[in-house]
Formats: C-alpha cells, sequence, structure tokens
C-alpha cells in the first residue's frame, strides 16, 4: 500500500478570502451577507472537488470506508473543511455515512444511471428536433464537430480517457446548438451525475469505433436537415451507451481502479 501523502490543498485563498471579508464588513457596519458555499469557504470547495475527482477515478472504489481523521490526514487539511465536503458528497449520492463506522463510497446504483440515461435520451432528442435549419450557430457547431468526428481510421483517438471527454462534448454542443440555456444547464447535470461509469464504456475498443462512426452519420444527417433520421439514430446509440453501462461488473470497476488511498480501511 502506498504511504505518500496527498497533495496538500492550499489553504491561502481561503484565508485571505476570510480577512478580505472581515475587513469588508468592518468599513461597511453591515452583518455578513450569506454566500454560496464555494464561495464562503474556498477551502471546502477545493476539497470537495479533490474527493469527487478521487470517486470518479476510482481511487475511492464503491465500498470503500474511511475515518474523517484518516481522510482530512492524507489531504493536509482541518477536520471542518473536510466535512463540508464530506456532506456535500452525501447529499449527492457519491457517500454513505453511517453511526460510529466512519464513511463508505456508496456503490453504483445502476437503477438510477438507467433513468439519468432515459432523461439524457429525451433532452437530447428534443435538442435535435429544435436544431435551427441552417443559421451560423448550427454551421459553426457543426464544422467544429465535424473536424473531430468525420477523420479516417489512422487519425482517431484511442485513449479511452480523452475519448469520453470527446462524447461528451459532442452531445452537449447538440444540446448547446439549441440556444436554450435551461435545456442546456439540465443536460449538464445529468452529464454530471453519469460521469462516473460513462468513461468505461471506451474501455472496449469496438465502443470508440462504433461511436465514431455514429457520431460522423448523425452530423451528416443534421446538415442535409434530415433530423428525423438523426434522431432515430441518436435514441439508437445513446441507448446502446446505456446498455453497455449495464454490463459492467465489479471487476470492470477494479480494473479501473488506479490505486487504492491509503486512509482507505
Amino acid at each position: 500500500m502506498n504511504d505518500t501523502p496527498g497533495e496538500p490543498i492550499d489553504t491561502r485563498h481561503a484565508v485571505s478570502g476570510k480577512k478580505r471579508q472581515t475587513d469588508s464588513d468592518a468599513t461597511t457596519g453591515a452583518a455578513p451577507a450569506p454566500a454560496a458555499p464555494s464561495a464562503a469557504n474556498p477551502l471546502a470547495e477545493q476539497v470537495y472537488q479533490k474527493l469527487k475527482s478521487d470517486i470518479f477515478n476510482f481511487r475511492l472504489f464503491p465500498g470503500d470506508r474511511f475515518s474523517e481523521s484518516g481522510i482530512a490526514q492524507h489531504y493536509g487539511v482541518s477536520r471542518t473543511p473536510m466535512r463540508d465536503g464530506l456532506f456535500r458528497l452525501q447529499r449527492e449520492g457519491y457517500l454513505e455515512v453511517g453511526f460510529r463506522r466512519g464513511w463508505k463510497v456508496a456503490p453504483i446504483n445502476f437503477d438510477q444511471l438507467d433513468q439519468l440515461y432515459d432523461l439524457r435520451i429525451v433532452l437530447e432528442v428534443a435538442a435535435v428536433e429544435r436544431l435551427p435549419s441552417g443559421g451560423d450557430i448550427s454551421h459553426a457547431t457543426l464544422d467544429a464537430l465535424k473536424a473531430v468526428w468525420c477523420v479516417a481510421p489512422d487519425q482517431r483517438e484511442t485513449d479511452p480517457v480523452v475519448m469520453f471527454g470527446m462524447d461528451e462534448n459532442f452531445h452537449r454542443q447538440l444540446v448547446a446548438a439549441t440556444g436554450n440555456a435551461e435545456m442546456l444547464r439540465v443536460h449538464n447535470e445529468v452529464t454530471e451525475r453519469i460521469r462516473i461509469v460513462r468513461r468505461l464504456d471506451f474501455l472496449k475498443p469496438h465502443r470508440t469505433s462504433a461511436t465514431y462512426d455514429e457520431h460522423a452519420t448523425m452530423l451528416n444527417l443534421i446538415e442535409r436537415n434530415r433530423l428525423t433520421e438523426a434522431v432515430i439514430l441518436l435514441r439508437a446509440h445513446v441507448t446502446q451507451s446505456k446498455l453497455e453501462v449495464r454490463k459492467i461488473t465489479l471487476s470492470m470497476l477494479a480494473e479501473a481502479r488506479d490505486s487504492k488511498l491509503p486512509f482507505v480501511s
């Protein structure tokens, strides 16, 4: 087991931010205004993002248990910002906590993922149906996406981590092209929730080649304004991804694990 301590979290911004707020309050005589968690406690935000990254990259694995003291020591922070980050991840469903049992990384809820993929299909189908037929925005988006996806086989990306980021961007850009900010906001939230397993889909080479082929075909259909056919392909494309996620096993997750963190019991 690796006993190397985790990368320390930078506390300088949290301290200076708190000082600036205190000075401002003293000058105006006003009570401190409530702020968003990340603005009020930047250190807690850093802890939250680091923990989330470790969960998404399977350094913290479903079922892993750990104590607050162990994880605080590993990240080099005090218990207060650590607890803020832990409870935020609990509210989002990534962690569980038990009385006198410490913290545990929550198991992956595949039923919930099914529902999120269904919602993703609804959003993306609606987005394609609403794409402007012509116009600078749609042409610019199509040209940029075609430059990435309509390429020769020897120019295709093979790294699964890079590939899943490219795939996310493809689907996000389709929704963004509608100009509907609220639709894009919800789509971004769904994308975030399924990210933990989405990259595993690209561990299989055939899934990478299929993604390139289907994205390229979809873009060509949209460019020719054959939106009904594009919608049919999009629905099948995302549904297949949903089915592939259902095939993910704990052994596959274990293969994706980089290393076990030293504070995990």
